[in-house]
C-alpha cells in the first residue's frame, strides 16, 4: 500500500491544469493504485485527483455512494438541476462550506487500460465527480463559492484555519 502525501492549498500544482494522459501503461496503472491507496487511507474522503499528490495527469479515483473507481481524461455532462450541501477537500483539510453543484453528472473518459468508461450519478456521487474533475483543471471547490460564503472561506484559508480532514474529496 502506497499512500502519497496530499498537497495543501497554496501548492501551485493545485492551480495548474493537468495534461491529458496519452500512455495507458504500467506507470498509469501504478498511479491509479497509488491514488486509490491514498484515498482509502485518508479520513473522510470521497476522491483524490492526481494533482493532489503532485502528479500532472488527468486522473482521479473516487469512492462515493457505494461506487468506487477511477477515471482518466474525464469530460462532464451536468444537469441543470442543482444541489447545495457542505463540501470539503483533502487539500483544504477541516474546512467545509455549502457548495452548489449539479444534481446529476455523467463523466466520460477511460479506464487505466484505455477502454472507454462512463460513470453517471446523482447527489454525492455527482458532487464527487464534479469536485475531482475540477482538480484536473486547477480549480478548487472554494472557487465555486459566492458572496459571504466565499469571503468567509477565503478569510479562514488566509488565517490557516484548516487542519483536520473529514468527509472530503
Amino acid at each position: 500500500m502506497t499512500m502519497r502525501p496530499i498537497r495543501i492549498i497554496g501548492d501551485p500544482v493545485l492551480r495548474t491544469s493537468c495534461a491529458p494522459v496519452t500512455s495507458f501503461d504500467a506507470e498509469l496503472r501504478a498511479l491509479v493504485t497509488d491514488l486509490m491507496d491514498t484515498l482509502l487511507g485518508a479520513p473522510g474522503r470521497a476522491g483524490v485527483a492526481a494533482p493532489q499528490i503532485g502528479v500532472d495527469a488527468q486522473v482521479f479515483v473516487y469512492d462515493a455512494d457505494g461506487h468506487r473507481g477511477h477515471l482518466v481524461n474525464p469530460t462532464l455532462e451536468l444537469s441543470e438541476e442543482t444541489q447545495e450541501d457542505d463540501e470539503g477537500c483533502l487539500s483544504i483539510p477541516g474546512l467545509y462550506f455549502p457548495t452548489r453543484r449539479a444534481l446529476h453528472a455523467t463523466a466520460r473518459g477511460f479506464d487505466q487500460h484505455g477502454e472507454p468508461l462512463t460513470i453517471s450519478g446523482s447527489g454525492f456521487l455527482a458532487r464527487a465527480l464534479q469536485h475531482e474533475t475540477d482538480h484536473l483543471h486547477g480549480r478548487l471547490y472554494v472557487d465555486t463559492l459566492r458572496g459571504e460564503t466565499r469571503r468567509r472561506a477565503l478569510r479562514e484559508i488566509r488565517a490557516g484555519r484548516f487542519d483536520s480532514p473529514r468527509r472530503s474529496g
